[in-house]
């Protein structure tokens, strides 16, 4: 058994183990330029997040990209707790997919932790030569060692949900995971059950659709995802699709953390609801809609009625809590979903968003508030943007949260973000009886970075986290 290894491999041999893990010190975080006015190369930013060190709060050690307009977006890891089992792998590597440039880079976290440096360029060519495939997002390490990244796109940015799959060692590209034309017609994320054979994949939109900004017309064309898509583990193919009942653009897919499980969520970003997958008696799998963020009448916007967005979803370690961030309203909010058919609401906070008070929006009719809410000022800084990327401690007492979507629906939905860039905050969370609070001493301001205004993004921890672990 892997748990009784004299010397284990990454991770933890079990999420509850995660729980008891050293206390984070350090995030990496990718910051982007692009579409920002500054021409320079995103950048991993290394912030520390440690109340003892005197430069808490502070980024510590930035990485410039070699190139321009990337769009850094999410990362992954070499190995992970899929191969805690295996001595000889260790957790050095950060894998950077770029969802625009479709380059992925390779980072060196191992030899120095607070001062990561690029270890290998994946160039787009090789990527487009050896899958056919383009505009590169999700990345998760395998138990065989492999690291497999999903794509939204062909080399051309027509739609195409394919996998690049990578030498765990070398960084090689080996081909893709799934069989020759066998990809699904949307891609975006993915989440592996090994013991049920099961992978699931999301949908955002085609690359040439969602680009350049956000159109509603194409959302009425039906161009964005709407389905999710059930994968024989063994096999690398598609063996159901499933259409999602007023579930549009899927994104982030969360299966519970206990490897027995046979159900997970998957936020659906623009009808901002979350559905339950689950596996059925006879091997089939279903999905459900169990929470609703029901959109709010407003004037003094683009459409006249506003969705929350839900962008972002995670699940503590202990599958407990669901979190979730709505980017146009504004709010987090935290879920008990201990019986995952009936979530039950029980934290929630605003964090910026579209409907503040003294804003251009003006709210008409709403479900939920008696009044808007205020705006946040953290520490002298008024926030920009809304909650969107999340990352939650080990031990589930603390939220982290950044403020940037993707820099084209940036600039469009929130144009101060642009020129007061991107923040990172953190939230208190009652683990007991639920419940969230916002830290008003911790902040992380992009908008004072050396080169201009950044927009920061998703959020890792040296040691795994609650996004970037899969267990076996």
């Amino acid at each position: 058994m892997a748990t009784k290894c004299g010397k284990c491999g990454p991770g933890y041999p079990t999420p509850l183990e995660a729980m008891k893990g050293p206390r984070e010190e350090i995030i990496y975080l990718p910051c982007i330029y692009r579409n920002t006015g500054t021409e320079a190369p995103d950048y991993l930013a290394t912030v520390d997040v440690d109340p003892k060190s005197p430069q808490y709060c502070q980024v510590i050690h930035r990485l410039p990209m070699p190139n321009l307009n990337d769009e850094l977006h999410h990362s992954g890891w070499n190995t992970c707790s899929s191969c805690f089992g295996d001595s000889t792998k260790s957790r050095t590597k950060l894998v950077l997919p770029c969802v625009i440039s479709s380059r992925i880079y390779v980072v060196d976290v191992g030899s120095e932790p607070r001062a990561p440096k690029l270890h290998k360029v994946i160039e787009s060519k090789d990527i487009h030569a050896k899958c056919g495939l383009g505009y590169v997002h999700t990345s998760h390490c395998l138990a065989s060692g492999e690291v497999m990244v999903s794509s939204l796109g062909d080399p051309k940015g027509n739609g195409k949900g394919g996998f690049v799959l990578l030498d765990g060692e070398t960084f090689e590209v080996k081909g893709t995971w799934e069989r020759p034309g066998g990809a699904a017609p949307l891609g975006y994320d993915f989440w592996y059950q090994p013991r049920h054979n099961v992978m699931i994949s999301t949908e955002w939109a085609a690359p040439n659709v969602f680009r350049d900004g956000f159109n509603p017309a194409d959302v009425e064309a039906g161009l964005y995802g709407s389905h999710l898509h059930v994968w024989d583990w063994q096999r690398h193919e598609i063996v159901q699709t499933l259409p999602l009942k007023d579930g549009l653009i899927p994104l982030e897919a969360r299966f519970l953390h206990d490897p027995d499980a046979t159900q997970g969520f998957v936020g659906c970003a623009l009808s901002s609801n979350i559905q339950r997958f689950y596996k059925n008696e006879g091997g089939t799998w279903s999905v459900e809609k169990v929470i609703q963020v029901p959109p709010k009448k407003v004037k003094g916007w683009v459409l006249p009625e506003m969705p929350g967005l839900t962008t972002d979803i995670l699940l503590s370690l202990d599958d407990r809590f669901l979190y979730l961030s709505n980017w146009l309203h504004g709010d987090l909010r935290q879920y008990d979903v201990s019986d995952p058919q009936r979530p039950r609401l029980t934290g929630q906070i605003f964090l910026g968003g579209s409907i503040v008070k003294g804003g251009p929006v003006q709210v008409l009719e709403d479900q939920e508030l008696k009044s808007q809410p205020e705006p946040l000022v953290v520490k002298g800084k008024r926030v920009a943007g809304g909650p969107q990327m999340i990352q939650l401690s080990l031990d589930g007492k603390r939220l982290y949260v950044t403020t940037s979507l993707y820099s084209a629906w940036d600039k469009q939905f929130y144009p101060d973000l642009i020129k007061e860039g991107s923040v990172m905050l953190q939230i208190d969370v009652d683990t007991v009886k639920g419940g969230l609070k916002l830290n008003p001493d911790f902040l992380v301001d992009f908008g004072k970075e050396p080169l201009g205004p950044a927009l920061a993004h998703e959020l890792r921890y040296p040691g795994g986290d609650c996004t970037s672990d899969i267990w076996i």
